[in-house]
Protein backbone atom coordinates (compact mmCIF):
# COMPACT_ATOMS: atom_id res chain seq x y z
CA UNK A 1 0.00 0.00 0.00
CA UNK A 2 2.93 2.35 0.55
CA UNK A 3 4.19 1.58 -2.98
CA UNK A 4 0.70 2.31 -4.32
CA UNK A 5 0.60 5.55 -2.33
CA UNK A 6 3.94 6.68 -3.72
CA UNK A 7 2.66 6.01 -7.24
CA UNK A 8 -0.39 8.21 -6.56
CA UNK A 9 1.87 10.92 -5.12
CA UNK A 10 4.04 11.03 -8.22
CA UNK A 11 1.09 10.93 -10.63
CA UNK A 12 -0.54 13.88 -8.88
CA UNK A 13 2.75 15.74 -8.80
CA UNK A 14 2.09 15.85 -12.54
CA UNK A 15 -1.65 16.51 -12.42
CA UNK A 16 -4.61 15.58 -10.21
CA UNK A 17 -6.50 14.44 -13.30
CA UNK A 18 -3.90 11.77 -14.04
CA UNK A 19 -4.07 10.47 -10.48
CA UNK A 20 -7.89 10.56 -10.65
CA UNK A 21 -7.88 8.32 -13.71
CA UNK A 22 -5.57 5.86 -11.97
CA UNK A 23 -7.59 6.00 -8.72
CA UNK A 24 -10.82 5.22 -10.53
CA UNK A 25 -9.27 2.38 -12.51
CA UNK A 26 -7.63 0.74 -9.50
CA UNK A 27 -9.64 1.64 -6.41
CA UNK A 28 -13.14 2.11 -7.80
CA UNK A 29 -13.31 -0.41 -10.65
CA UNK A 30 -10.73 -3.15 -10.17
CA UNK A 31 -11.10 -3.21 -6.38
CA UNK A 32 -14.85 -4.04 -6.26
CA UNK A 33 -14.53 -6.62 -9.05
CA UNK A 34 -11.64 -8.22 -7.15
CA UNK A 35 -13.43 -8.07 -3.79
CA UNK A 36 -17.03 -8.78 -4.74
CA UNK A 37 -17.02 -10.22 -8.24
CA UNK A 38 -17.43 -13.81 -9.34
CA UNK A 39 -14.47 -15.74 -10.71
CA UNK A 40 -15.90 -15.29 -14.17
CA UNK A 41 -16.17 -11.51 -13.69
CA UNK A 42 -12.60 -11.36 -12.42
CA UNK A 43 -11.25 -13.33 -15.38
CA UNK A 44 -13.29 -11.34 -17.89
CA UNK A 45 -12.34 -7.87 -16.72
CA UNK A 46 -9.34 -7.65 -14.37
CA UNK A 47 -6.55 -8.61 -16.82
CA UNK A 48 -7.73 -6.06 -19.38
CA UNK A 49 -8.26 -3.37 -16.76
CA UNK A 50 -4.79 -4.04 -15.32
CA UNK A 51 -3.13 -3.75 -18.72
CA UNK A 52 -5.05 -0.62 -19.70
CA UNK A 53 -6.67 -2.38 -22.62
CA UNK A 54 -9.98 -1.63 -20.92
CA UNK A 55 -10.97 1.58 -19.08
CA UNK A 56 -13.52 1.64 -16.29
CA UNK A 57 -15.62 4.16 -14.39
CA UNK A 58 -17.59 4.13 -11.12
CA UNK A 59 -21.25 5.12 -10.94
CA UNK A 60 -22.38 6.16 -7.45
CA UNK A 61 -22.97 9.93 -7.32
CA UNK A 62 -26.31 11.11 -8.73
CA UNK A 63 -27.55 14.59 -9.77
CA UNK A 64 -29.49 14.94 -6.49
CA UNK A 65 -27.49 12.61 -4.23
CA UNK A 66 -23.80 13.28 -3.62
CA UNK A 67 -22.93 13.24 0.08
CA UNK A 68 -26.01 11.07 0.71
CA UNK A 69 -25.46 8.06 -1.57
CA UNK A 70 -28.06 6.07 0.36
CA UNK A 71 -30.73 8.32 -1.14
CA UNK A 72 -29.96 7.17 -4.70
CA UNK A 73 -32.84 6.86 -7.14
CA UNK A 74 -31.19 4.59 -9.72
CA UNK A 75 -32.90 1.22 -9.51
CA UNK A 76 -32.79 -2.31 -10.88
CA UNK A 77 -35.87 -4.41 -11.46
CA UNK A 78 -35.72 -8.20 -11.60
CA UNK A 79 -37.22 -9.40 -14.87
CA UNK A 80 -36.45 -13.08 -14.39
CA UNK A 81 -33.62 -13.72 -16.84
CA UNK A 82 -32.12 -10.24 -16.43
CA UNK A 83 -32.33 -6.97 -14.50
CA UNK A 84 -33.68 -3.72 -15.92
CA UNK A 85 -31.59 -0.70 -14.93
CA UNK A 86 -32.99 2.85 -14.86
CA UNK A 87 -31.56 6.10 -13.54
CA UNK A 88 -28.60 8.46 -13.90
CA UNK A 89 -25.20 9.15 -12.37
CA UNK A 90 -23.26 12.42 -12.49
CA UNK A 91 -19.69 13.74 -12.11
CA UNK A 92 -18.28 10.42 -13.25
CA UNK A 93 -14.55 10.35 -14.04
CA UNK A 94 -13.75 8.45 -17.27
CA UNK A 95 -17.49 8.21 -18.10
CA UNK A 96 -17.32 8.94 -21.80
CA UNK A 97 -14.13 6.94 -22.44
CA UNK A 98 -14.93 3.91 -20.27
CA UNK A 99 -15.53 0.43 -21.64
CA UNK A 100 -17.31 -0.66 -18.46
CA UNK A 101 -18.98 1.03 -15.51
CA UNK A 102 -19.29 -0.36 -11.98
CA UNK A 103 -22.76 0.93 -11.10
CA UNK A 104 -24.67 0.92 -7.82
CA UNK A 105 -28.47 0.82 -7.80
CA UNK A 106 -31.33 -0.10 -5.48
CA UNK A 107 -33.38 -3.27 -5.91
CA UNK A 108 -37.08 -3.67 -5.03
CA UNK A 109 -36.17 -4.23 -1.36
CA UNK A 110 -34.18 -1.00 -1.22
CA UNK A 111 -30.87 -2.86 -1.04
CA UNK A 112 -27.97 -1.28 -2.91
CA UNK A 113 -26.48 -3.69 -5.44
CA UNK A 114 -23.36 -3.40 -7.58
CA UNK A 115 -23.08 -4.46 -11.21
CA UNK A 116 -20.94 -4.17 -14.32
CA UNK A 117 -22.50 -2.24 -17.19
CA UNK A 118 -20.77 -2.48 -20.57
CA UNK A 119 -20.46 0.20 -23.21
CA UNK A 120 -22.80 -0.58 -26.08
CA UNK A 121 -25.64 -1.96 -23.98
CA UNK A 122 -28.90 -0.63 -25.40
CA UNK A 123 -30.20 2.34 -23.43
CA UNK A 124 -26.82 3.15 -21.85
CA UNK A 125 -25.24 6.50 -22.74
CA UNK A 126 -22.42 8.55 -21.23
CA UNK A 127 -22.51 12.21 -22.34
CA UNK A 128 -19.41 14.26 -21.57
CA UNK A 129 -19.64 17.29 -19.29
CA UNK A 130 -18.16 20.59 -20.48
CA UNK A 131 -17.29 23.94 -18.92
CA UNK A 132 -15.10 22.69 -16.07
CA UNK A 133 -12.48 25.03 -14.61
CA UNK A 134 -10.97 22.21 -12.58
CA UNK A 135 -9.59 18.76 -13.49
CA UNK A 136 -9.66 19.89 -17.10
CA UNK A 137 -7.42 17.01 -18.21
CA UNK A 138 -9.92 14.51 -16.80
CA UNK A 139 -12.79 13.07 -18.82
CA UNK A 140 -15.93 13.73 -16.77
CA UNK A 141 -19.47 12.84 -17.73
CA UNK A 142 -22.84 11.40 -16.85
CA UNK A 143 -24.12 7.84 -16.98
CA UNK A 144 -27.69 7.54 -18.20
CA UNK A 145 -29.63 4.27 -18.00
CA UNK A 146 -32.89 3.95 -19.91
CA UNK A 147 -34.26 0.42 -19.51
CA UNK A 148 -30.81 -1.14 -19.81
CA UNK A 149 -30.89 -4.94 -19.72
CA UNK A 150 -28.25 -6.17 -17.26
CA UNK A 151 -27.44 -9.91 -17.45
CA UNK A 152 -27.64 -11.49 -13.99
CA UNK A 153 -24.07 -12.69 -14.33
CA UNK A 154 -22.99 -9.01 -14.40
CA UNK A 155 -24.29 -8.36 -10.87
CA UNK A 156 -22.04 -8.82 -7.83
CA UNK A 157 -23.64 -11.82 -6.13
CA UNK A 158 -23.09 -11.32 -2.41
CA UNK A 159 -22.51 -7.68 -1.49
CA UNK A 160 -25.56 -5.60 -0.51
CA UNK A 161 -25.97 -2.15 1.02
CA UNK A 162 -23.63 0.84 1.27
CA UNK A 163 -20.75 -1.33 2.49
CA UNK A 164 -19.83 -2.14 -1.11
CA UNK A 165 -19.47 1.38 -2.55
CA UNK A 166 -18.08 2.82 0.69
CA UNK A 167 -15.30 0.23 0.79
CA UNK A 168 -14.32 1.36 -2.71
CA UNK A 169 -14.32 5.00 -1.58
CA UNK A 170 -12.08 4.14 1.35
CA UNK A 171 -9.56 2.70 -1.08
CA UNK A 172 -9.76 5.78 -3.33
CA UNK A 173 -9.54 8.21 -0.40
CA UNK A 174 -6.35 6.53 0.71
CA UNK A 175 -4.85 7.19 -2.73
CA UNK A 176 -6.00 10.81 -2.61
CA UNK A 177 -4.33 11.36 0.76
CA UNK A 178 -1.03 10.42 -0.90
CA UNK A 179 -1.75 12.06 -4.23
CA UNK A 180 -2.34 15.60 -3.01
CA UNK A 181 1.06 15.52 -1.30
CA UNK A 182 2.51 15.29 -4.82
CA UNK A 183 0.57 18.37 -5.94
CA UNK A 184 1.86 20.26 -2.89
CA UNK A 185 5.42 19.10 -3.59
CA UNK A 186 5.25 20.40 -7.15
CA UNK A 187 4.00 23.80 -5.96
CA UNK A 188 6.71 23.96 -3.29
CA UNK A 189 9.47 22.93 -5.70
CA UNK A 190 8.39 25.58 -8.19
CA UNK A 191 8.21 28.25 -5.46
CA UNK A 192 11.66 27.35 -4.11
CA UNK A 193 13.28 27.56 -7.56
CA UNK A 194 11.48 30.81 -8.40
CA UNK A 195 12.50 32.42 -5.10
CA UNK A 196 16.16 31.61 -5.79
CA UNK A 197 16.00 33.10 -9.30
CA UNK A 198 13.75 36.14 -8.78
CA UNK A 199 15.85 39.22 -7.97
CA UNK A 200 14.33 42.14 -6.04
CA UNK A 201 16.19 44.90 -4.15
CA UNK A 202 19.39 43.52 -5.60
CA UNK A 203 19.15 39.95 -4.27
CA UNK A 204 17.06 36.76 -4.63
CA UNK A 205 13.76 36.96 -2.79
CA UNK A 206 14.74 33.63 -1.13
CA UNK A 207 17.08 35.71 1.05
CA UNK A 208 14.20 37.55 2.71
CA UNK A 209 12.89 36.30 6.03
CA UNK A 210 9.20 36.24 5.06
CA UNK A 211 9.88 34.14 1.96
CA UNK A 212 11.98 31.73 4.01
CA UNK A 213 9.14 31.55 6.56
CA UNK A 214 6.70 30.55 3.81
CA UNK A 215 9.04 27.93 2.37
CA UNK A 216 9.90 26.50 5.79
CA UNK A 217 6.24 26.19 6.77
CA UNK A 218 5.35 24.65 3.39
CA UNK A 219 7.97 21.90 3.58
CA UNK A 220 7.10 21.24 7.23
CA UNK A 221 3.41 20.71 6.40
CA UNK A 222 4.30 18.49 3.43
CA UNK A 223 6.56 16.39 5.66
CA UNK A 224 3.83 16.03 8.31
CA UNK A 225 1.34 14.94 5.63
CA UNK A 226 3.82 12.39 4.29
CA UNK A 227 4.27 10.95 7.79
CA UNK A 228 0.49 10.67 8.12
CA UNK A 229 0.17 8.75 4.86
CA UNK A 230 3.19 6.58 5.62
CA UNK A 231 1.68 5.54 8.96
CA UNK A 232 -1.68 4.95 7.29
CA UNK A 233 0.05 2.78 4.68
CA UNK A 234 1.68 0.70 7.41
CA UNK A 235 -1.74 0.21 9.04
CA UNK A 236 -3.30 -0.78 5.69
CA UNK A 237 -0.52 -3.29 5.08
CA UNK A 238 -1.35 -4.76 8.49
CA UNK A 239 -5.10 -4.73 7.77
CA UNK A 240 -5.69 -2.29 10.63
CA UNK A 241 -6.54 1.03 8.92
CA UNK A 242 -10.04 2.26 9.77
CA UNK A 243 -12.40 4.36 7.61
CA UNK A 244 -12.12 7.14 10.20
CA UNK A 245 -8.34 7.23 9.90
CA UNK A 246 -8.56 7.33 6.10
CA UNK A 247 -11.07 10.20 6.25
CA UNK A 248 -8.81 12.16 8.58
CA UNK A 249 -5.85 11.78 6.23
CA UNK A 250 -7.84 12.66 3.11
CA UNK A 251 -9.30 15.84 4.62
CA UNK A 252 -6.10 17.00 6.30
CA UNK A 253 -3.83 16.44 3.32
CA UNK A 254 -6.12 18.10 0.78
CA UNK A 255 -6.42 21.16 3.03
CA UNK A 256 -2.64 21.17 3.42
CA UNK A 257 -2.07 21.00 -0.33
CA UNK A 258 -4.42 23.92 -0.99
CA UNK A 259 -2.66 26.02 1.66
CA UNK A 260 0.75 25.20 0.17
CA UNK A 261 -0.47 26.07 -3.32
CA UNK A 262 -1.79 29.43 -2.07
CA UNK A 263 1.55 30.27 -0.48
CA UNK A 264 3.41 29.16 -3.59
CA UNK A 265 1.24 31.46 -5.72
CA UNK A 266 2.20 34.42 -3.52
CA UNK A 267 5.92 33.62 -3.82
CA UNK A 268 5.57 33.58 -7.62
CA UNK A 269 3.85 36.97 -7.53
CA UNK A 270 1.99 37.83 -10.73
CA UNK A 271 3.79 35.03 -12.58
CA UNK A 272 1.96 32.57 -10.34
CA UNK A 273 -1.29 33.08 -12.23
CA UNK A 274 0.24 32.28 -15.62
CA UNK A 275 0.38 28.95 -17.36
CA UNK A 276 4.17 29.11 -17.34
CA UNK A 277 4.02 27.74 -13.80
CA UNK A 278 1.85 24.89 -12.43
CA UNK A 279 0.43 26.69 -9.40
CA UNK A 280 -3.01 27.79 -10.61
CA UNK A 281 -3.58 24.45 -12.35
CA UNK A 282 -2.90 22.60 -9.11
CA UNK A 283 -5.02 25.09 -7.15
CA UNK A 284 -8.01 24.67 -9.43
CA UNK A 285 -7.63 20.89 -9.47
CA UNK A 286 -7.42 20.73 -5.69
CA UNK A 287 -10.72 22.60 -5.41
CA UNK A 288 -12.35 19.50 -6.93
CA UNK A 289 -10.32 17.09 -4.81
CA UNK A 290 -11.51 19.03 -1.72
CA UNK A 291 -15.06 18.02 -2.64
CA UNK A 292 -14.95 14.61 -4.32
CA UNK A 293 -14.68 11.24 -2.57
CA UNK A 294 -16.33 12.91 0.43
CA UNK A 295 -16.38 16.66 0.97
CA UNK A 296 -14.15 18.45 3.48
CA UNK A 297 -17.13 18.94 5.83
CA UNK A 298 -18.40 15.36 5.55
CA UNK A 299 -14.93 14.05 6.44
CA UNK A 300 -14.93 16.32 9.49
CA UNK A 301 -18.23 14.73 10.53
CA UNK A 302 -16.84 11.24 9.93
CA UNK A 303 -13.98 12.08 12.28
CA UNK A 304 -16.48 13.58 14.72
CA UNK A 305 -18.54 10.41 14.69
CA UNK A 306 -15.37 8.36 15.13
CA UNK A 307 -14.40 10.18 18.31
CA UNK A 308 -17.85 10.79 19.84
CA UNK A 309 -19.82 7.80 18.65
CA UNK A 310 -22.59 10.17 17.54
CA UNK A 311 -23.62 10.38 13.88
CA UNK A 312 -24.21 14.06 12.98
CA UNK A 313 -25.41 13.43 9.41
Amino acid sequence: YISYGLMMQELERGDSSVRSTASVQGSLVMFPIHEYGTEEQKMNYLPKLASGEMIGCFGLTEPDHGSNPGGMLTKITDKGDYYLLNGAKMWITNANIADIAVVWAKDKNGDIRGMIVEKGMKGFSAPEMHGKWSLRASATGELVFDNVKIPKENVFPEIKGLKGPLSCLNSARYGIAWGVVGAAMDCYDSALRYSQERIQFGKPIASFQLIQKKLAEMITEITKAQLLTWRLGVLKNEGKATPGQISMAKRNNVQMAIAVAHEARQIHGAMGITGEYPIMRHLMNLESVLTYEGTHDIHLLITGMDITGINAF
